[in-house]
């Protein structure tokens, strides 16, 4: 079964409005898909400021990091907080076939999207055959 809500969500909103306190990560959204000899990630990140966008890869694990700040000033009663701020993270399991050397990103209108191409060494590739004239290979009999 499918579970669409998060059964934690209410308690995490309610102690972030008690304490002033984020009890976890908030969620990051992404989409991925294959297209042609590149794989392109989505995250949505509305309301993040660029610079606080930090991408690293450490072996085949890429990690996203990004900070929302509430526009609220210090110190203001806040009526309803609904939108998450705070760090978000998530961190996606790259394949070996992945050239995680030539990872590009690009951030533009509250989307971060990074396109990861396919390894050379993992592309398909036709594989001559080489051997004798094919007349030495005939049956006799």
């Amino acid at each position: 079964m499918l579970m669409r809500t998060d059964p934690f969500r209410e308690l995490d909103r309610f102690t972030q409005q008690v304490f002033g306190t984020q009890t976890r990560p908030a969620g990051m959204p992404m989409e991925a898909y294959r297209s042609g000899d590149e794989f392109v990630v989505h995250f949505d990140l509305p309301g993040v400021s660029p610079e606080s966008i930090d991408l690293d890869v450490e072996r085949n694990v890429l990690t996203v990091h990004a900070e929302r700040r509430s526009p609220a000033p210090e110190g203001a009663e806040k009526v309803v907080a609904e939108r998450p701020s705070g760090t978000f993270s998530r961190q996606l399991f790259l394949g070996e076939t992945l050239d995680t050397e030539r990872i590009d990103a690009a951030y533009d209108a509250g989307v971060l999207t990074l396109r990861i191409p396919v390894a050379e060494k993992a592309k398909p590739r036709k594989i001559e055959i080489s051997g004798r004239d094919a007349s030495a290979h005939e049956l006799t009999g």
